[in-house]
């Protein structure tokens, strides 16, 4: 009996047994806790940031409760994320099978070149990586996490400077929401595993959570069948996380929280040796006030690492290996609400980011072995942002107006390579430079009727290149990437205008329409054959419609998203001139889900998600193409017996072919049909 086979033989008593134990669970009236009234005068510690200001319903913004977070097929983050209209990853393959440089995230369809275009926020702090800019998805357990808000399009508040394409902010549960212990542990078909522990302690008034996850497994084959090799490989993973987070009052306005984390995750990629590795340590300490002047103070740290091993496609030896990329974030912010005015929300603030970091790398000759060239690169960013929003609500109507100023720096870079003997090979010092930059953005709110709301506005963002993009070159399998020391800043202008409209209680429709262009877009551009360099596009457009949809009658539910979006390249001349019209790298014209639920009892969910992706191409020149992609994943909760409860979940349960890289004919394939089993405690 093969393993798949056991694994459903396991499963199906367990099945069975589920809706009696539910019936059950649901008659014993003693597991509900009792409420509890807070006695009064008694301090409330959430260990969350201030409140949202006015002004987040005006621009278009999603909102994912716990309940959806802890519910995705895959168990893993970017799987939620992508319920949300515009949000796009860099490559289609999720965080088990794709190298770790290659996570970027962006919203709107604007492209990129594995750099995150989109700022995301854990806890208020940054968590892109400092040299790279790619979010490390796989330190970011969902069983952590309370709550997530998407806001597309630029932003002009706090760590604006980031936030071209708009901000994903994730926000971790508060203890309210969490049993003191949660516990989950799953196994797949193909025997690969992961495991989660959650423990919340109350601590006088405040509290602490300590975390882990570890996930693992031998993968599955990225490599199509008849483009196989004795060298092929799976795309075998081992990562783990753990963070400790606590908070406590100091006054009964004013809540400190701490929080320190690390992670590590190791990957092979397509041949066997080509092993990729990212790891990081963190920490940041946050002191919020809810009184009279509400204030939010925050300051951290990050260190982080990367190594790669590139291995040759057609003598399967190494050809690359990249021994370090050490790099730190450092920085803070500081944001007031002062009540000045009657009737406004007014934000002042300043923040502050540095990321320094250099790789190390040895380029091998393929047949000797032996290193022909030895490189190092590297410098420091600066930036420090100024800003102040106001919300002014006058009877139905809310008018927000922000404005931001940023002095970046872009210092210390330097790329040199050696021989093995210590020759140099090529210098590059590129002088130190440093700007002023101003960001706006302003919209408009109406509550036209009790249940509609109309919104409009109007914005512009700023991204600075990464250390990544500036200084350090790469290899892809066939195809070459230089750097590009003289890389200017992103900017983006945009404006749009949508509604939220509430037929009746269960039904919540929104709708979008958008135009977005970027100034300077960074981006791969092909300059020959297997050739391409990093360089400045005169601009991409992207304009399209967002819409998001949600039902809830009774004991069923229904979530759907959609994006539409027309995107292109402006290319002006030199060698972007043949991009002129042609649409950005990765980028799709349509992505849509929908997914059906089910609660017939407390403790029950079942629920389907249908996705469709409709083509794209890989390169920017439009010749290496990608298949649209429609998959089908599922989910199953079943309580068991008290706090204990089964889940079942699948992904790409039709087993569709969903090609994820495609240069030169070259291909990898994303999850196959995957079946996972596992339980549940405290959730």
């Amino acid at each position: 009996m093969t393993f798949r086979a056991r694994l459903l033989a396991c499963a199906l008593p367990l099945l069975i047994a589920a809706p009696l134990a539910a019936q059950e669970l649901q008659a014993d009236p003693q597991d509900e806790p009792p409420d509890e009234e807070v006695p009064k005068g008694e301090i409330i510690v959430t260990g969350r940031g201030l409140d949202p200001a006015l002004s987040s319903g005006i621009y278009a913004t999603t909102t994912l409760e716990r309940e959806t977070i802890i519910a995705a097929p895959s168990g893993r983050i970017e799987d939620v994320l992508r319920n949300v209209a515009g949000f796009q990853q860099f490559r289609r393959s999720d965080s088990r099978s794709s190298n770790p440089s290659a996570q970027g995230v962006t919203l709107r369809a604007l492209g990129g070149n594995a750099t995150s275009r989109a700022l995301v926020l854990l806890d208020g702090v940054p968590v892109a990586d400092p040299f790279f800019g790619y979010i490390p998805l796989s330190a970011i357990p969902p069983e952590t996490l309370g709550a997530i808000r998407v806001t597309r399009g630029g932003g002009s508040g706090p760590f604006g400077a980031g936030a071209l394409a708009g901000t994903i902010e994730l926000e971790s549960a508060e203890p309210g929401g969490l049993n003191p212990l949660l516990a989950s542990a799953a196994i797949n078909d193909r025997a690969e595993t992961e495991a989660s522990a959650v423990l919340t302690q109350r601590l006088g008034a405040g509290f602490a959570t300590a975390s882990g996850r570890w996930d693992r497994g031998q993968g599955f084959l990225t490599t199509p069948p008849a483009e196989r090799v004795p060298a092929t490989a799976r795309a075998r993973f081992d990562s783990w996380n753990v963070a400790l987070r606590a908070a406590a009052p100091l006054t009964p306005d004013i809540e400190l929280q701490a929080r320190v984390a690390a992670f590590r995750d190791a990957r092979t990629l397509r041949f066997a040796g080509a092993l990729s590795t990212s790891e990081g340590q963190e920490a940041s300490i946050r002191l919020v006030g809810r009184g009279a002047l509400p204030f939010d103070v925050l300051a951290y740290v990050q260190a982080r690492d990367f190594t790669n091993i590139v291995i040759s496609a057609t003598r399967f030896t190494p050809t690359l290996n990249q021994r370090a990329t050490p790099s730190t974030g450092v920085g803070g912010k500081f944001e007031l609400r002062p009540p000045l005015l009657e009737g406004h929300d007014i934000r002042i603030g300043a923040d502050w980011r540095r990321a320094t970091g250099e790789t190390d790398e040895d380029a091998i000759n393929a047949v000797t072995g032996r290193i022909t060239e030895s490189r190092r690169a590297g410098g420091t960013i600066d930036n420090l942002g100024v800003f102040i929003e106001d919300d002014w609500q006058i009877g139905p109507l809310t008018l927000n107006g922000g404005l931001r100023a940023d002095r970046s720096s872009i210092t210390g870079g330097f790329y040199r390579a050696v021989s093995p003997t210590g020759v140099p090979v090529a210098t590059i010092l590129p002088a130190d430079r440093s700007e002023w930059t101003a960001s706006w953005r302003a919209g408009a709110l109406l509550y036209a009727t009790r249940r509609l709301e109309l919104r409009a506005a109007a914005y512009t963002g700023l991204r600075l290149p990464t250390l990544n993009e500036l200084y350090r070159p790469f290899v892809v399998v066939p195809v070459t990437t230089q750097a590009n020391a003289d890389l200017e800043s992103e900017r983006l202008r945009g404006f749009e205008a949508g509604f939220d409209w509430q037929p009746v209680s269960a039904v919540v429709l929104s709708v979008t329409a958008f135009e977005n262009r970027v100034k300077n877009a960074i981006a791969n551009v092909t300059v020959g054959p297997n050739l391409r360099r990093r360089a400045n596009l005169p601009e991409i457009r992207a304009r399209g419609v967002e819409a998001s949809l949600g039902v809830k009658l009774g004991a069923v539910s229904l979530d759907g998203s959609l994006a539409f979006t027309d995107a292109e390249v402006r290319g002006g001349t030199g060698p972007s001139a043949e991009l002129d019209g042609k649409r950005p790298a990765q980028t799709p014209r349509l992505a849509a889900s929908m997914t059906l639920g089910w609660q017939p009892a407390p403790g029950w969910r079942v629920a389907g998600t249908l996705r469709y992706t409709s083509s794209q191409f890989e390169d920017d020149r439009e010749t290496d193409r990608l298949p649209p992609a429609t998959t089908l994943d599922a989910f199953l909760a079943a309580p068991l017996t008290g706090k204990l409860a089964l889940i079942v979940r699948a992904e790409n349960l039709t087993g569709e072919t969903i090609v994820t890289r495609n240069q030169g004919g070259s291909r990898d394939f994303g999850i196959p049909r995957t079946g996972w089993i596992g339980i549940r405690y405290g959730f």
